[in-house]
């Protein structure tokens, strides 16, 4: 016979389970069809499970869209630091993140489920653990780069609020774009060009 322990524990790793069983149907749907379009029932019915057990683990569909927002808008952070961190130098890292977070806005699911529904549904994208998190790491190195001399002497959590916006509303631009590909560039390269103002020497 099962301790509760077990049971409990048990009962832990099915919430689990069916969280992330969930997200990954919800990330299918809200891809394809969009949050407004996708159907709850058929979402949970794809995975084997039941309304109730979405409302139990997320509260209601917002929730929902809230988990996968936060877990692709991770990835893509997780993505763009590890492109960074193979310029091998601090401030190129920084530019370079800012540009491979841009460019992720080609991305379809990207596109339709964290620039265009995240921000309709869930509101201001800079209240977002997921950007929370991501402003957190930008600002450390920031006020690093500036306590070496690299950068100007200003508030290093206004600089790094900053360089988010704007890498985070160039992708806004591609992905509201009639043509992304085009758009692209001229996002990078004014981020870029923005983004140097902040050196203590002109680059």
């Amino acid at each position: 016979m099962k301790n509760k322990d077990e049971i409990v524990n048990r009962r832990i790793e099915m919430m689990e389970e069916n969280r992330v069983k969930l997200i990954g149907a919800a990330r299918r749907a809200f891809g394809k069809k969009g949050y407004s379009a996708a159907s709850m029932d058929e979402l949970t019915a794809d995975v084997g499970l039941t309304r109730g057990a979405l409302y139990n683990i997320f509260g209601d569909k917002r929730g929902l869209l809230a988990a996968v927002v936060h877990q692709i808008d991770s990835d893509m952070a997780t993505r763009a630091k590890e492109i960074g961190e193979r310029t091998g130098d601090d401030w190129g890292g920084l530019l370079a993140e800012g540009a491979a977070y841009i460019e992720m806005a080609l991305d379809p699911e990207v596109q339709r489920i964290v620039l265009l529904d995240g921000p309709a549904v869930l509101g201001d994208p800079s209240q977002w653990p997921s950007q929370s998190e991501c402003l957190q790491v930008t600002q450390a190195k920031v006020e690093k780069l500036i306590g070496e001399g690299m950068l100007k002497p200003v508030n290093g959590e206004a600089a790094a609020r900053l360089l988010s916006s704007m890498a985070f509303n160039a992708a806004l631009w591609i992905a509201a774009s009639d043509e992304p590909k085009e758009v692209l560039p001229k996002a990078v390269e004014a981020f870029k060009a923005l983004a140097t103002g902040l050196l203590a020497r002109p680059a």
